[in-house]
């Protein structure tokens, strides 16, 4: 009878958990693109092809392993954010031998809070793939997001970084590029509400079983992939459930959006992890990577396999949610 009662409690645990999980939000107004969104978001496409490109296709695969190419991957960052008439920060750090760089950009917040917000993605491949939806895409995100809010004044200071080194052999470890920042913002006493995660954001599929899941979340959410996905530990449960919210308030497309326990696998595979680790509250906006996009960690990570007009519009809302974020008291 023992071991029958201790399933019976594990699935009442379960129940419990993957309730208070799945954050139940309801947008309160609901904006279809169009009109003078629908013309931001033709332009928005086309620019987010032509990142995407550059990194996968003209440049390629980019690491300490193939320096060259990483090395050429930050100048374009570094150009096009001076293009644009913002002061780059670069953070230099060693691995393998290497000198390795983050690159930041920052919109001084109005506020005397001294509170900032930052969107992070990192720009290095895995090995010897093209890297066009890991991570080309949320680095095309993220140079087009930099653009929208060039004319924004924030209350709240928003800071662009571009992180090197997010991927094996480097992840979790000491020279991991979003760490050595992080551990930074930290040593200097930095005041970081809300770091937001960028990590393969443009792969989307309408058909049936197309999704999958860690175990056990698969009992929870939708099989079809064609959602963005907004995840955070559970001390980041806030800023899911504020995020989330204000995306769903700007933007139709749709999310699922979770605060788990960081042993689920995937919750904690990307730059926000680095930010969990010295205290800051951090979420991950992603179309789950592996468990959706087939070409994962693959040189067949090409830029023919996107879906552009569907990468726009989830950036487009990004955009969105994040006005209110770094405007939100």
């Amino acid at each position: 009878m023992v071991i029958p009662l201790l399933m019976i409690l594990g699935f009442v645990v379960f129940c419990l958990w993957a309730y208070d999980a799945m954050i139940d939000i309801r947008p309160k107004v609901t904006r279809p693109p169009g009109g003078d969104d629908g013309m931001v978001l033709e332009g928005l496409e086309k620019d987010l092809k032509a990142h995407v490109r550059v990194f996968a296709a003209d440049i390629g695969p980019r690491n300490v392993f193939n320096p060259k190419n990483l090395e050429e991957a930050f100048l374009y960052l570094r150009r096009f954010w001076e293009e644009m008439g913002y002061e780059v920060k670069v953070e230099t750090f060693q691995a393998e031998g290497h000198t390795c760089r983050n690159a930041v950009v920052e919109i001084p917040g109005r506020s005397a809070s001294d509170e900032i917000v930052v969107v992070g993605a990192h720009y290095d491949t895995v090995g010897y793939s093209p890297g066009a939806n890991d991570n080309g895409s949320a680095v095309a995100g993220l140079l087009e997001l930099s653009r929208l809010f060039k004319e924004v004044s924030p209350r709240r200071t928003l800071r662009f970084v571009a992180f090197a080194n997010e991927e094996p052999p480097f992840f979790k470890t000491r020279n991991m590029g979003s760490l050595v920042y992080a551990k930074g913002c930290r040593r200097r006493g930095e005041k970081i509400v809300a770091m937001v995660c960028l990590e393969t954001i443009g792969y989307y599929r309408k058909e049936k079983g197309t999704q999958k899941y860690p175990f056990p979340l698969s009992a929870c959410y939708p099989d079809t992939g064609d959602f963005l996905a907004v995840v955070g530990n559970l001390q980041s449960k806030p800023l899911v459930q504020s995020f989330a919210r204000h995306f769903m308030e700007e933007s139709d497309f749709p999310i699922q959006c979770a605060a788990l326990f960081s042993l689920v696998p995937g919750i904690d595979w990307s730059d926000h992890w680095s930010f969990w680790e010295v205290g800051y509250p951090a979420i991950m906006l992603t179309d789950t990577a592996l468990f959706r996009y087939p070409y994962y960690h693959t040189t067949e990570d090409t830029p023919d396999k996107l879906d552009y007009q569907s990468l726009a519009r989830v950036t487009y809302g990004i955009h969105r949610a994040l006005l209110r974020l770094v405007d939100h008291p």
